[in-house]
């Protein structure tokens, strides 16, 4: 029998395929900025000229053993939104518009046929928040992968004025901070939340969960809220300090990375309600409240640092546009750390 790329589990002829339908889904999300690139070994894109002092920033993601909800679902069509997703808030932080994003996906044998689905998700993300979808690669890895499963990752850079970047400088005792909910999990714990559900509890992915009020499918598969339309706007109008996007770490890990030294973060752990898929899973698998917040956003996806005159009005303003805005607490003088009320010892 005489070997092959295909009988080895690489079909270049189905991947060049794949790749005439991704040129189409990118279409829509291609404008002036980008340069023609057909067929180039990289994207380029021309920077407008309206920037006095531009600072470029980047950040590159995955997301993680959420992809394991989306194979046993089968379905392939949000995991590319929860890429971009991620990856615009990473940037958002910092007061950085979104300019283009790349995609990686590493197939395993029989997974290119969900290419197109996945990157059509990523395409309408990118356009959601006017960011060039401007490149990507896909890798067929048969041995590396399972059959029918795959690996995504992303890579997103943004541009702000360097007059206008936040990095948490600013922050000093007496700023409050704004807590925006998250739609669930966002991409964050799976693998302890497939450890309990289906390994512990034996859980079908398809279950109904009355205080869900949905299947477990329909919760875990929720997509990484982007909160770039909501709070962009309002950079302008407002001196926001500091923001953290809530991910792995919890609020303590990703909220301290804002704060200058001497000063800490007061939580309030009572000022907004957990949603309850969080309180499921800490039911069922036992796991004690620091644990928690170590690993989950536990229903806040963002932090913003604003002055306390502010507060009432950004609210409002963000509460009008949809977004659920949860007053956590303060900054106070200290070291340089958060503070969870009642859980001193996460």
């Amino acid at each position: 029998m005489k070997l092959s790329y295909k009988s080895a589990g690489v079909d270049l002829w189905q991947a060049d395929r794949v790749k005439r339908q991704i040129r189409k889904l990118t279409q829509p999300s291609a404008f002036h900025r980008i340069l023609a690139n057909r067929d180039s070994f990289g994207g380029f894109f021309r920077l407008d000229q309206k920037y006095k002092n531009p600072v470029l920033v980047s950040s590159t993601d995955g997301v993680g053993t959420k992809l394991k909800i989306a194979f046993m679902a089968n379905k392939h069509s949000t995991v590319g939104e929860d890429l971009v997703n991620h990856c615009v808030n990473d940037i958002l932080v910092h007061g950085a518009r979104p300019l283009f994003f790349l995609d990686y996906i590493a197939c395993g044998r029989n997974s290119l046929a969900f290419v197109p689905i996945i990157v059509s998700g990523i395409a309408s993300a990118c356009q959601r928040v006017n960011c060039a979808l401007i490149g990507g690669e896909t890798a067929q890895m048969p041995d590396f992968y399972r059959e029918k499963e795959y690996d995504l990752a992303g890579f997103i850079v943004g541009v702000v004025e360097k007059e206008k970047m936040i990095a948490g400088r600013k922050i000093k005792p007496g700023d409050q901070l704004l807590g925006l909910a998250s739609s669930g999990l966002h991409t964050n714990g799976y693998t302890l939340v497939r450890k309990v559900l289906f390994e512990k509890v034996g859980y079908k992915l398809g279950k109904f969960v009355p205080e869900l009020k949905t299947t477990l499918a329909e919760e875990l598969l929720k997509v990484h809220h982007c909160y770039f339309s909501s709070i962009f706007h309002h950079l302008d109008k407002f001196e926001i300090k500091g923001m953290a996007h809530i991910t792995g770490g919890g609020i303590k890990g990703n909220l301290v990375r804002i704060l200058p030294e001497k000063t800490q973060a007061v939580v309030d752990l009572d000022s907004w309600k957990v949603p309850n898929v969080f309180g499921l899973i800490q039911r069922l698998g036992k796991i004690s409240s620091p644990e928690m917040y170590r690993t989950f956003n536990m229903g806040i996806g963002m932090i913003l640092v604003v002055k306390k005159s502010d507060v009432r009005e950004l609210t409002f303003r963000l509460s009008r546009i949809g977004e659920t805005v949860y007053h956590i607490g303060e900054i106070t003088r200290g070291r340089r750390e958060v503070k969870l009320s009642d859980l001193s010892q996460c």
